[in-house]
């Protein structure tokens, strides 16, 4: 049996998060287009945000209206989060009623049937995801947890 890579036109994350970080790292190893909106001067929580994430910086200076730019130009929204949901995380899903767009969410701490959210994923014919995770979700070992996720969802 061969496997069935999903395929996705484009991933969009604010590179703000272990879990955008990862989702971006990914994209770029995979040769997938990515983008998203970050803070003005490419600045996070955990240092500058790198050029190679091809993110577009806006002067909006709360994360959540970041969050609103990238839930509205993706298809659907994939939240990853670790044993943590916030605020954020919430305002996220109002988002995507807002604009009708796709909405799903993992916490990866949790045992969980990655094989159906690998199926919704695919069921949606997504092709512009944007890939998100609360702040808090910069636990320890988030960026390796998140991308071998991914790698399971796209790929596995």
């Amino acid at each position: 049996m061969t496997k069935q890579k999903i395929i996705i036109n484009k991933i969009v994350s604010g590179g703000q998060s272990g879990v955008d970080r990862s989702a971006l790292d990914f994209s770029i190893k995979h040769k997938i287009p990515h983008g998203g909106w970050c803070p003005r001067n490419r600045w996070a929580e955990d240092g500058q945000i790198p050029n190679i994430y091809n993110l577009t910086e806006t002067t909006e200076s709360l994360p959540e209206n970041r969050t609103q730019m990238n839930v509205k130009d993706s298809d659907a929204t994939l939240i990853i989060y670790d044993n943590f949901m916030d605020e954020g995380t919430l305002k996220t899903n109002e988002f995507c009623l807002q604009y009708n767009k796709q909405y799903l969410e993992i916490d990866i701490a949790q045992t969980t049937d990655r094989f159906l959210f690998r199926e919704w994923i695919r069921s949606k014919e997504i092709k512009i995801l944007n890939i998100a995770g609360s702040r808090e979700s910069n636990s320890p070992g988030i960026y390796d947890k998140t991308s071998a996720l991914l790698d399971y969802l796209f790929f596995g």
